[in-house]
């Protein structure tokens, strides 16, 4: 089965490369494999506060995770997996992909303002010519319908 890897994180255009992903695999018989990466803690020095901050990340992700697992699996009949690793970003979204050869297509969303697409599409598109797989980017401001429509 072919998985479509999407990154779960804060911002506005998770949302669209997640309707995206649970879409496309729904369409096409794929999965989706989620994916949240915990930065590097900044309180190394102070093992039990980065401890209970590390457990306090794991649960906020696994509640967002919940909200787009719920859609996905009631509206699209995706049951998607929910990966956490802990690094920088690239870093994490690159060894996930090493990692599991089901995953055929990273998907991301691109940012609307005018700070550019976003940290991870910038930095990810310059190695795209070395990745294993293609990266498909999702405008931030497409309709729920155009996605429909172009899923």
């Amino acid at each position: 089965m072919r998985k479509f890897l999407v990154v779960l994180d804060d911002s506005h255009e998770c949302l669209n490369a997640m309707r995206f992903a649970a879409l496309r695999a729904a369409h096409t018989g794929g999965g989706v494999e989620v994916l949240a990466v915990i930065p590097p803690d900044e309180f190394n020095h102070w093992i039990g506060v980065g401890n209970v901050m590390r457990e306090e990340a794991r649960e906020r992700i696994h509640a967002h995770f919940e909200v787009f697992a719920k859609w996905m699996r009631d509206k699209q009949h995706v049951d998607p997996e929910l990966v956490i690793r802990e690094g920088q970003a690239v870093d994490e979204i690159i060894q996930q992909i090493a990692d599991d050869s089901e995953i055929g297509v990273l998907v991301l969303g691109a940012g609307t303002t005018n700070k550019g697409p976003g940290p991870l599409v910038t930095q990810l598109t310059k190695s795209a010519g070395s990745l294993p797989i293609p990266i498909t980017i999702v405008p931030g401001d497409l309709s729920k319908e155009k996605l429909e429509a172009i899923t």
